[in-house]
């Protein structure tokens, strides 16, 4: 009977012990917040209920067995990634961010504030809800971007892998402790292995670096890393310290970092410097807003004016904000000519352009055009074409508006890679047979964005190209040329107006297919004002009708125009700035301008009082204090 109890009171022990161990796994997957461990969680589950059958003689009622995990439901929206901007560099998605831009598609998601969240989630596509937790996060970005995101994981061997998933639970494990302790705990674990190698997996970045980087804080910045090593035995001189020096160093740790501390658009991270000349940034301008990831050394931005007219002051405002944030980031400011419709374009406008620039007093850093990379661009059509993203179309340019219009799929659109690359090389060949045909790239004709109804990317044109002559029959669209040459030179942000924002998702659309490296892409309000022509059409009528006296008329909007009345490049750079990067749209007045141009003369304008010698009225003072000095007209 004594042998029958205790073998009844282990039993108990051992399903109470198996109960406790299935919650724990239950609350491990929901604090994880999806972090795809629902499998594993439940195994421990079916081992309770066996546990506690034996114990109990089948009868599973006696233990609670956790349930599945239930979706989350969320109020974000689709690829929207939102945190607390007020809780710890740590405790934001600094891993997830820099997934993100290892794998070259943060750009897909957008970055919310939100003061009331406690931690951090990522809204899914199709109302699937959302997930929690900064590696959950990180994993999924990873896993969703393919082959980029398989290396990030720990390549291509399920070993790797797991090796990965060992050193990302490890640094899980380590979140209880404080810091101190965790960073001496990383350091006694890793300083063996960095001996031989440069990263905890060798020599490759991976998801256990930056886990690890961030179970001691993520620190990036240079206050961070100064507590770091305050708290390592030798400071400076062990291998973990050079390990967190590389890490910290990485530009996808520090774009992270960045992203992480501006969401709230109100600061910016600060960096250990490479060179003296980025020691220190100048403050903001007064109306200017942070670029969002900017990283000193880093920024190239581009302003790409097509020579079809001259500057106005709308176009002064954006190659001025693009100037400003290349020379505060100690970056480069590249000027392309968008020379892709030689119907339109004149070298004329081209020098004046180049004059214009100089005026308002911004000197490039490089000039380019489109143009050079028309060869470029037409391998991209092609390997499209091969890769069934594009095909040819000769539908009527009205009918094609209607078709697009009712979101109906042309007739060619499923046609062969074949026969679509035999009509793209007759309307290259310049023939006639070749005139009515366009190439189009094979989007979603149901898209609620219309620029996503299949675009045309590439038409023929047989007016000669003020540079490249008659070497070419047919040009790429801007919507093509654009996204492809932005890549191409190195552009880490395009600024662009409102008036691009429906185009935004098709220009993202064609590096992804192409597979090109990403660039942010950062909109602002154009510059209208009131009472004003600001079209370049509309301003050539004027010109061409003789109602003005020429581009450089005082009353036209251009930068000549504006110039010949007396604006002062000081006071233009100050009132473009003052508009800063915002999206919204306002309408000025030119009493505005002319009152900011008048504060700027005034600091160094001599001004003179006079009496007129003829016609003036004598005046007698008598009540004249000695010392004082009057001028006299005698």
């Amino acid at each position: 009977g004594a042998n029958q109890e205790s073998e009844a009171n282990a039993a108990k022990k051992a399903a109470k012990k198996a109960e406790a161990k299935a919650k724990k796994a239950a609350m491990k997957v929901a604090s994880a917040g999806g972090r795809g461990d629902a499998a594993s969680a439940k195994q421990p589950a079916a081992a309770t209920s066996s546990v506690a059958a034996t114990a109990t003689g089948g009868n599973k009622a006696s233990v609670a067995v956790p349930p599945p995990a239930m979706q989350t439901k969320s109020k974000l929206q689709p690829n929207q990634i939102s945190f607390n901007p007020n809780v710890p560099l740590a405790d934001r998605p600094v891993v997830a961010l820099s997934i993100g831009i290892l794998t070259n598609t943060i750009v897909d998601y957008e970055l919310v504030s939100d003061h009331t969240r406690s931690g951090c989630a990522l809204g899914l596509p199709a109302s699937r809800g959302e997930i929690q937790g900064d590696l959950a996060i990180a994993r999924y970005l990873a896993k969703k971007a393919g082959e980029c995101g398989a290396s990030c994981l720990g390549g291509s061997t399920d070993e790797d892998v797991a090796m990965v998933d060992q050193w990302v639970d490890y640094a899980l494990s380590l979140s209880k402790f404080g810091l101190a302790r965790r960073v001496l705990a990383v350091q006694r674990t890793l300083d063996p292995l960095l001996l031989s190698g440069t990263y905890a997996m060798g020599h490759s970045l991976t998801l256990a670096d930056i886990a690890l980087f961030a179970a001691v804080g993520f620190p990036s910045r240079d206050e961070d890393k100064a507590e770091i090593r305050g708290i390592l035995p030798l400071g400076s001189g062990c291998p973990t310290m050079r390990w967190i020096d590389t890490i910290a160093s990485h530009p996808a740790i520090r774009e992270a970092t960045q992203l992480a501390v501006g969401i709230a658009k109100n600061d910016e991270a600060k960096f250990e410097v490479e060179h003296p000349q980025f020691a220190e940034m100048e403050p903001l301008m007064t109306g200017m807003s942070y670029l969002e990831g900017g990283i000193p050394g880093k920024v190239v931005t581009r302003f790409p004016p097509e020579p079809s007219g001259y500057l106005h002051v709308g176009h002064a405002k954006a190659v001025l904000l693009n100037n400003y944030y290349a020379r505060r980031y100690f970056g480069r400011l590249i000027v392309r000519f968008d020379d892709t419709n030689p119907s339109k374009e004149k070298d004329e406008y081209q020098q004046s352009i180049i004059e214009d620039l100089a005026k308002i007093g911004v000197r490039p850093d490089v000039v380019t055009f489109t143009s050079d990379y028309f060869e470029t661009i037409k391998q991209y059509a092609l390997w499209m074409i091969h890769n069934s993203l594009a095909y040819m179309d000769d539908t009527p340019q009205e009918q094609m508006q209607k078709e697009r219009m009712e979101r109906q799929n042309s007739k060619h659109r499923d046609q062969s890679p074949t026969e679509a690359l035999e009509k793209f090389n007759l309307m290259c060949s310049g023939k006639e047979e070749g005139k009515p045909w366009c190439l189009r790239a094979k989007i979603n004709m149901s898209a609620d964005n219309g620029t996503m109804r299949d675009p045309v990317l590439y038409r023929q044109n047989l007016t000669p190209h003020h540079r490249s002559g008659t070497a070419y029959k047919a040009y790429p669209t801007y919507d093509l040329a654009c996204p492809i040459v932005d890549a191409i030179e190195g552009v880490s942000h395009a600024l662009r107006t409102t008036e691009y924002d429906d185009r935004n998702e098709q220009y993202q659309w064609i590096q992804r297919a192409l597979k090109l490296r990403r660039v942010r892409i950062q909109t602002f309000a154009r510059m209208n004002f009131m009472y004003t022509v600001m079209s370049k059409r509309k301003l050539t009528w004027f010109v061409e009708t003789g109602r003005v006296t020429g581009w450089d008329d005082p009353r036209f909007p251009t930068v000549r125009g504006v110039s010949r009345r007396g604006i002062d490049v000081d006071a233009l750079k100050r009132f473009m700035c003052s508009q800063g990067a915002s999206r919204r749209i306002v309408n000025m007045e030119w009493s505005k301008f002319w009152a900011e141009n008048k504060k700027e003369i005034d600091k160094r304008a001599k001004r003179f009082m006079a009496i007129d010698k003829e016609e003036h009225v004598p005046l007698t003072i008598t009540n004249a204090t000695e010392g004082i000095e009057f001028l006299s007209t005698d």
